[in-house]
């Protein structure tokens, strides 16, 4: 069977759900989004997606990460991305290394970008999950 990769994405912007949707469905992936951390959650535990992109600052600054580290408590391996437009201040922010993120996204991200990043990650083998 060969079934689509389903992507998450938690961002409280709707234009920019509505974009990756649009980007991330005519390359062939599933897609699923969600307005806010809490309801990103639900859909994954759901859902069970491929990879999960988020928004680093939501409905609080720190929503996005605090959304990533519920999500590796929980014991998701799968790849996720933060989308950011704080770019190289993001350090400063939260010290996304220890949050284990495939990937930073710098917002305003070209579709190419998008669809490559999540090629390239997705087509790796997992070893751990």
């Amino acid at each position: 069977m060969n079934q689509k990769p389903l992507i998450l994405c938690v961002d409280d912007d709707p234009d920019i759900r509505h974009f990756l949707r649009t980007v991330l469905e005519e390359e062939g992936y599933e897609v699923v989004d969600a307005p806010s951390a809490e309801e990103g959650l639900r859909l994954y535990r759901q859902r069970q997606p491929a990879a999960v992109i988020v928004d680093l600052m939501m409905e609080e600054v720190d929503a996005g990460t605090n959304f990533v580290r519920e999500l590796r408590t929980i014991g998701v391996k799968v790849p996720v991305f933060l989308l950011s437009s704080v770019g190289d201040q993001l350090n400063a922010i939260a010290d996304y290394g220890t949050l284990g993120l495939s990937g930073i996204l710098q917002k305003p991200i070209s579709p190419s970008s998008l669809v490559s990043t999540l090629r390239t990650r997705l087509a790796r083998p997992t070893t751990n999950g």
